[in-house]
């Protein structure tokens, strides 16, 4: 399926809220969705966030959740490091989305 990232387009995920979990590397994350926004809206809670908008309209976020340098200082984890990522979106779709995207990338591989 078809997607834009925020690297593209504007991608409103206002009001999104977590529908689940993903295990990738970020190399795998950058390869698959670009570069990651810095910031986010807890921004000292999260180190790397992409947003993500499909072709059917699904909206998704991915994001690391407080286990980073910018919550936890020195104890956190690099984000190169982080593996377990949060999916945030409207619906489980999004979860399904980024599983399907993800998935094929790694079949290619």
């Amino acid at each position: 399926m078809k997607f834009q990232t925020h690297n593209e387009t504007e991608v409103d995920t206002n009001m999104s809220h977590l529908q689940g979990y993903i295990t990738a590397d970020y190399e795998e994350l950058v390869d698959a969705f670009g570069s990651p926004m810095r910031y986010g809206f807890d921004d000292y809670k999260v180190d790397a966030e992409w947003h993500i908008s499909f072709a059917d309209g699904t909206v998704a976020s991915i994001y690391n959740w407080k286990n980073g340098r910018n919550y936890m200082g020195t104890q956190g984890m690099d984000v190169q490091d982080i593996r377990h990522w949060n999916v945030g979106g409207y619906s489980k779709v999004a979860l399904i989305h980024l599983s399907n995207v993800l998935n094929k990338i790694l079949i290619e591989a």
